[in-house]
């Protein structure tokens, strides 16, 4: 099965936010406006509703696994498709005023060079940063955007075990992984949570289910209702587990990154600080900074818990929530 929409993203084509109205805090779910307003503020929260508010613009990634980037940029020139750079991933692009059907039907496409995804997706896998000969485990994989990605930067150089316990969306993954072509990934059919205690990686993401506050449109209300506080409840109680067991999994020495498309601290940094608790008597662990290339694109909110990134949504990006997490012994 083919995957059509960008990951974690809206394949919306672009315009100006402004066209929409001004945003306003109760378009939210109550409850979310109350924890966000709590935990960082009202000024904090318009900027989250505002950003709510912009139409997406559709992002990609060009995959060097199976073509030369120039190759196919070209090839996305001849078809009219108009493409920005971004500075701190030379593979990233947005694609003004494009929707994402106007991607499918190019050879790139078909062929996995071209991988729709928001840009706030793609940061994960370049926080992690695997290098070659690393084992990687990929906790919650499908649909694959991060694991093709891992295996991008890595030069297709790196061994990852990518894990989806529900049988289509594993059909999805395994699917999406050859047309990218990561030859050295190993999709297990088997919840994250249940991994036999021998495991031990180098590099271990955790892109864990969540309420995808940081996705919201204020146009899908479809999308509104479904961000329950039951929902999040769930997605922590998740979240949790799948922390315990990828610190009791990662080798001393070894990079964890643990994100979401969230923008709620119980979800987000309570997470993170929770785990770490509850790890000491595994070994040492500490939150390491999340370095990026440089770039004032990043619509940066501060968070709770120092050298974790938080974004704000915008028109390009996703709300979204990355911490790195070491073992030092």
């Amino acid at each position: 099965m083919t995957t059509t929409a960008p990951e974690h993203a809206s394949s919306t084509a672009g315009g100006d936010p402004r066209a929409h109205g001004s945003a306003r805090a109760d378009a939210f779910p109550a409850f979310l406006a109350d924890e966000i307003r709590a935990a960082y503020g009202a000024a904090v929260l318009e900027r989250i509703v505002e950003g709510s508010a912009a139409p997406r613009t559709t992002t990609f990634r060009t995959n060097p696994l199976r073509a030369d980037r120039a190759d196919t940029l070209a090839e996305l020139d001849q078809a009219g498709i108009a493409h920005v750079g971004h500075p701190w991933f030379a593979d990233a692009f947005s694609a003004p005023g494009a929707a994402a059907d106007a991607f499918w039907r190019l050879g790139c496409y078909e062929q996995g060079a071209i991988y729709l995804q928001s840009l706030s997706s793609m940061l994960p896998p370049l926080v992690l940063d695997a290098r070659p000969g690393d084992d990687v485990l990929d906790m919650c994989a499908a649909p694959g955007g991060k694991t093709s990605e891992i295996c991008a930067v890595a030069g297709g150089h790196v061994q990852v075990t990518a894990c989806e316990k529900n049988n289509v969306r594993a059909d999805k993954l395994a699917f999406n992984l050859r047309k990218q072509g990561c030859d050295t990934v190993t999709v297990m059919r088997q919840d994250a949570r249940r991994l036999d205690e021998f495991f031990r990686f180098d590099r271990i993401l955790v892109d864990a289910p969540c309420s995808g506050s940081g996705t919201l449109l204020l146009s899908n209300a479809k999308q509104l209702g479904h961000v329950t506080p039951q929902l999040v409840a769930r997605c922590a109680k998740t979240q949790s587990q799948l922390l315990d067991r990828a610190l009791s999994m990662l080798k001393p020495g070894g990079t964890l990154v643990y994100s979401t498309c969230s923008v709620l601290p119980r979800e987000n940094e309570q997470q993170v600080q929770g785990a770490l608790s509850r790890a000491r008597k595994r070994g040492t662990f500490e939150v390491a900074p999340v370095e990026l290339a440089d770039s004032d694109e990043f619509p940066r909110l501060e968070p709770r818990l120092d050298g974790t990134l938080l974004l704000a949504p915008t028109q390009e990006f996703e709300g979204f929530f990355v911490a790195k997490i070491v073992r030092k012994a």
